[in-house]
């Protein structure tokens, strides 16, 4: 059973509504530790001073702001203490927004909001009010002694709080060196690319993708953990293709002979070409009968 990682309030107007806050996500990344090739003792890291080469005691640390190449302005813990948001406990909502004017740049972490105690009516004012109207909360919160932009939004029947990055943030694409094409795509190709799009579209299942890099990693350890002898297989080289319609036309080939997402359906593309051979073929018989017709008149 999950354990709330935070306990505080719904500040707007002058309504509070007591929540806990649960972790949404669970990263399962993996975690290796430095190990002595030679006999396997872990590897210490030691603070050590660049000019005297000596060891540093933790006491005797403080922390510097680069502002020029090898010139720092040091700051005393004291000073930073100063600034440090203070614990409030409450999530505290400035706006309300349209949900489809936040871009999903902006979000970062997630978090379940989930009713405290005799908290359940005003909860569910607030569920059903965001619902109505579609809106989305934007308010502050402190976790951790550190100040975050976050919005609350309604996510299978509870409040979802996601922390936000900062406008200041976030890398404007203007900014970026980008070459332009050389040529444009002609518009046969962006067509095939559309058939390939159509022929590769299915309902989003999230259950259906995996981290591949980390299950194989796992199996791994645990095959060499049970003493197995690992053979590294060789990579598969990929075969390239320069002619872009040539890669389309290849592309679309594997996806009709690959068997439909959606069980015995048949893709969009093979659906739409079966609908045209339909009417093709009405059309002959239709002509055919009108000929035939017209012979037996003129007889």
């Amino acid at each position: 059973m999950p354990r709330s990682i935070w306990t505080g309030a719904i500040s707007f107007g002058l309504v509070n509504i007591p929540v806990r806050l649960y972790s949404a996500v669970q990263p399962k990344e993996l975690h290796f530790h430095m190990l002595h090739a030679k006999d396997g003792g872990r590897i210490q890291m030691k603070r050590v001073c660049s000019l005297d080469r000596k060891e540093v005691p933790y006491e005797a640390i403080s922390k510097g702001y680069e502002i020029r190449k090898g010139q720092y302005v040091m700051i005393d813990p004291e000073e930073l203490e100063a600034f440090d948001p203070k614990s409030t406990h409450t999530i505290d909502i400035e706006d309300f927004v349209e949900l489809s004017e936040i871009d999903p740049i902006y979000y970062e972490t997630s978090y379940y909001l989930a009713p405290d105690k005799r908290a359940g009516k005003a909860y569910t004012m607030l569920l059903r009010a965001l619902q109505r109207t579609g809106k989305v909360a934007i308010a502050r919160i402190v976790l951790r002694t550190k100040q975050h932009l976050c919005a609350v939004r309604v996510v299978d029947e509870l409040l979802m709080l996601s922390t936000m990055q900062y406008a200041d943030e976030i890398v404007q694409s203007s900014d970026l060196d980008v070459p332009k094409p050389d040529e444009a795509p002609r518009s046969r190709e962006v067509a095939m690319a559309e058939q390939l799009i159509e022929s590769l579209t299915s309902p989003f299942r999230p259950e259906r993708y995996h981290d591949e890099y980390r299950e194989k990693v796992l199996d791994l350890i645990q095959r060499k953990a049970r003493g197995e002898k690992i053979i590294t297989a060789p990579t598969h080289e990929e075969v390239e293709v320069s002619d872009l319609a040539e890669a389309l036309a290849a592309s679309l080939g594997q996806s009709r002979r690959a068997t439909p997402k959606t069980g015995s359906r048949r893709a969009p593309t093979e659906r739409a070409a079966a609908a045209r051979t339909r009417r093709a073929t009405r059309s002959r018989k239709a002509s055919s009968t009108k000929r035939t017709r017209k012979g037996r008149a003129r007889r």
